[in-house]
């Protein structure tokens, strides 16, 4: 297993998580802001670092939505649709890290690794997860490595990346817009956070919401325990004005 060391960034702050497009202006106003990586030109990442930003792009590390290929497993996620895969298949080792040092030479700073959480779906392929984000590691040190959960692989995910995100911390999308998880999933979660905060990675929270009182409400929990919340909508298509 690779190891890393801990990279420091004199920025701190927040970060974003935008899947749109241009808005490049408004991009800047954060420390970090996660792209997919096909959506922006080299000179649009270049505008960003100029000024300070962080580029992370995204990455999908068990989930594939390109076309068929011998990685794929036959079962798909219902709500985004792409092929769940073998994580360990070394075409799909080599098609992620091909992607990742795609997006590198493009400008990007970082990775933003999801699809993480595979435990009660696929935990044979835990370790194949571990070693494939190693390999992202190794591949764009010193690059800032974000993993969205990932909770099945701590404590060892915390030796190979930079910060951990906590998506949905607070708030989720559900059938007729958005609302909080119930108390029991909220005291979970803040269990989960209290173990994040207790490891060497920086951590973050990234809720939905379609209304200011929910977003604050988010902003405010996610607060007390010290992490940034970024609030959007279920597609990440929106940046708070």
């Amino acid at each position: 297993m690779v190891s890393r060391e801990r990279v420091t960034h004199p920025r701190g702050g927040p970060v974003a998580f935008y899947y749109g497009t241009d808005e490049i202006d408004r991009l800047a106003a954060f420390d970090r802001v996660v792209l997919q990586g096909e959506a922006y030109s080299e000179q649009d990442i270049a505008s960003l670092v100029v000024r300070g930003v962080r580029p992370l792009c995204y990455l999908s590390l068990t989930e594939d939505t390109g076309p068929p290929a011998q990685w794929q497993r036959s079962e798909s996620n219902p709500d985004w649709g792409g092929h769940f895969v073998h994580v360990g298949h070394p075409g799909w080792s080599e098609h992620v890290l091909g992607k990742a040092g795609e997006m590198r030479r493009r400008g990007f700073r970082g990775f933003f690794l999801d699809t993480l959480n595979i435990e009660l779906t696929f935990p044979d392929d835990l370790p194949h997860l571990l070693t494939l984000v190693a390999a992202i590691r190794e591949l764009t040190y010193p690059d800032y490595l974000l993993a969205n959960r990932g909770f099945g692989l701590l404590p060892q995910l915390a030796e190979l990346v930079d910060g951990v995100l906590f998506e949905s911390f607070t708030s989720r999308w559900v059938d007729n817009g958005y609302a909080p998880w119930p108390p029991d999933v909220l005291d979970v979660h803040a269990r989960y956070a209290e173990m994040l905060l207790g490891l060497d990675v920086e951590v973050f929270a990234l809720d939905y919401a379609d209304t200011p009182r929910l977003a604050q409400y988010a902003q405010e929990r996610a607060a007390r325990f010290g992490m940034p919340c970024f609030v959007s909508t279920r597609d990440l298509g929106t940046l708070p004005s």
